[in-house]
């Protein structure tokens, strides 16, 4: 492949059925969306309300864990999965700490192109890009990440709710091993995914049954289909990394040292960051 099998072109956007982006942007209160958005996702935060929680913990999570690795020195990010513009976006938090801090995004959802674009002018040149590419991709968004990136150098690479658009049978953690493989010792992976095991947050079999059904309403209206799975396997995908404390945890207790949503408590979103040895 080269960079003319990925030209770039004026995005044709489908709103005839949710898109991930766009429900995540309807949950954390934004209006880059349209009326299949916001008639899903209020279905689904009807049956499963602790949704937008999960959805503004994860923003959160991003801004810690972005932090963190900018305290180490870590002025490179590949962020793949980004969604739609919000507040504190990874090259916002990035260059308040390190203003020469470089950032690539990555999606693959069209109304994402068109909104990275308009905010990639605001970026100071040469620090921020954007990639539209797919996860189950990694060659192609690791060549491409190399034109803006010094991949010699660590490079803080986030997966936040984004391994659970990944199928097993697209291998997610061949994936990650694909991705993390071609980063430099001293690169930090921050991953994040939405849980499903009974009892994490004793939940009653009601509130199971709400969960699978906010799962099926999704997949029935046409979105990409989300796969919730054990704390245990978010932890696994960090094999060959080495985790820094307090390892895979619910998203809100990791590292809570800007309690932005008040007390930290546990909720359906387990996360962790491992350094690259």
């Amino acid at each position: 492949m080269t960079d003319d099998d990925f030209p770039r072109r004026s995005p044709t956007i489908d709103t005839t059925r949710p898109f991930q982006a766009r429900l995540w942007n309807h949950w954390l209160g934004g209006k880059d969306t349209y009326p299949v958005d916001r008639e899903v996702g209020d279905r689904i935060a009807a049956v499963y309300p602790e949704i937008v929680e999960v959805a503004r913990h994860s923003r959160a999570f991003l801004v810690r864990v972005v932090h963190y690795m900018t305290g180490l020195g870590i002025s490179q990010f590949l962020d793949i999965g980004t969604g739609l513009p919000a507040v504190d976006n990874t090259h916002e938090v990035a260059q308040r700490d390190i203003p020469g801090a470089r950032v690539v995004y990555v999606d693959n959802d069209p109304l994402v192109v068109t909104h990275a674009r308009a905010l990639l002018t605001g970026a100071p040149d040469g620090t921020c890009d954007y990639l539209e590419a797919d996860v189950r991709d990694p060659e192609a968004i690791i060549r491409r990440a190399g034109a803006v990136l010094d991949l010699t150098r660590p490079v803080g690479l986030l997966l936040l709710g984004i391994i659970g658009n990944v199928a097993d049978a697209d291998a997610p953690h061949g994936l990650v091993r694909e991705l993390t493989g071609a980063l430099a010792p001293g690169s930090h992976v921050a991953i994040n995914d939405g849980t499903n095991v009974l009892g994490v947050n004793e939940w009653t079999p009601a509130e199971a049954t709400a969960r699978g059904e906010a799962l099926r309403l999704c997949a029935e209206a046409g979105a990409v289909p989300y796969h919730a799975r054990t704390p245990a396997f978010i932890e696994s995908l960090f094999d060959g990394l080495e985790l820094v404390d307090p390892g895979v945890v619910s998203t809100p207790l990791w590292r809570p040292d800007f309690p932005e949503l008040g007390k930290p408590r546990q909720i359906d979103s387990f996360g962790g960051v491992a350094r690259k040895p």
